[in-house]
């Protein structure tokens, strides 16, 4: 998750333009490594109507250009996110385009906890902001990576406002990147829940 140092995920209408968007090769290299961990990708339907069709048109328009380093990394990258399964939790909408999305209109609660006991590898969340709410107030998330952006930008969307109680978290990892991101990785603690 991209978070600023005061706590926000978006600005006021959820703009992005605080966040650093030049990672240093560790830092991409980490994403990749997290993203990698994974084979499905959870969204909020606010968050798929946006990223399902920006990862598939890149995915599509990269491939026929002239590669450069830069390039092939963004290809790879939409390429990836493309062929990912993704599910989208909606209240309000049955099917959306794409390739390798369903979208789950159950019980948030009862749905995740159902996906996480089939196999597979872990699930990543890529937002909207909402549905890292909802997920957060219901102690979904069973680890945090946030993406500590070298800024305080004042206003905007926030994540950890809904919790219903105190969640005790482990911090399991803390390191810097030359870009000036701050990856901050927290495991919910189990054993030490808080109600």
């Amino acid at each position: 998750m991209q978070i600023s140092v005061d706590g926000y995920v978006g600005g006021p209408n959820g703009d992005l333009d605080w966040r650093t968007w030049n990672y240093d090769d560790k830092l991409k290299a980490f994403a990749n490594n997290l993203r990698d961990s994974c084979d499905t990708i959870l969204l909020g339907r606010k968050m798929a109507e946006v990223f399902i069709p920006h990862f598939e048109e890149t995915a599509n328009n990269l491939q026929f250009k002239n590669s450069d380093k830069a390039s092939e990394e963004k290809f790879a990258y939409a390429n990836r996110m493309v062929n990912m399964s993704k599910i989208i939790f909606s209240k309000t909408i049955k099917a959306l385009d794409g390739k390798n999305v369903s979208v789950e209109n159950g019980d948030l609660p009862a749905a995740v906890k159902n996906l996480k006991s089939k196999k597979g590898k872990d699930m990543i969340v890529y937002g909207g902001a909402g549905f890292v709410s909802s997920l957060i107030k219901e102690g979904l998330i069973e680890e945090f990576n946030l993406f500590v952006n070298p800024i305080m930008i004042n206003e905007g969307l926030r994540v950890f406002d809904l919790l219903k109680h105190r969640q005790r978290l482990s911090l399991i990892n803390a390191r810097p990147y030359d870009c000036g991101i701050a990856v901050l990785t927290f495991q919910l603690d189990h054993e030490n829940h808080l109600n």
